[in-house]
């Protein structure tokens, strides 16, 4: 018996074990698939992270050199608040499209064990990316409502 066969394989036909061996890579290829869906949404909240920042250091730094110096800090702010409000709108698309698709990545593994096709033993997790996102996503709501009204931890 060779040692990268399934077990129980020496009883079953060439049909069986190629079907088997199918399911398997299936099965796993969901789980790439996954994982590549939190790569995607790590992209997006590194860059929405970005422009959550530095529009907030924008604005903070601006304003605290406007009220030393006397001069207006409009312009600043209006651009650290317009880099704050591009990095929550682009998190909330992409968590938006994130859960879209893991919804449809989910249905179709369910269809699919329904039919047999694959196994699905194994759990499909909540996705701490998309937790950590949602957090991030508190954080800039609460940074810019610092930044537009002065109120909250930020301010």
């Amino acid at each position: 018996m060779d040692v990268n066969e399934p077990a129980g394989a020496a009883a079953r036909s060439p049909d069986e074990i190629s079907v088997e061996l199918s399911s398997r890579r299936t099965g796993m290829s969901f789980q790439r698939t996954r994982m590549s869906a939190d790569r995607t949404l790590m992209s997006v909240i590194r860059t929405s992270l970005s422009l959550i920042s530095f529009g907030f250091t924008i604005a903070q730094v601006f304003g605290k050199l406007a009220e030393k110096e006397g001069w207006g800090s409009g312009p600043a702010r209006n651009f650290g608040v317009a880099l704050v409000a591009l990095g929550i709108a682009m998190l909330l698309v992409g968590l938006g499209y994130h859960v879209q698709f893991m919804k449809g990545l989910r249905t179709e593994r369910e269809r699919m064990k329904a039919e047999g096709l694959v196994h699905g033993e194994s759990r499909f997790p909540v996705s701490l990316t998309a937790i950590v996102a949602m957090l991030l996503l508190l954080v800039g709501v609460a940074a810019i409502l610092s930044m537009v009204f002065r109120v909250g931890p930020f301010g």
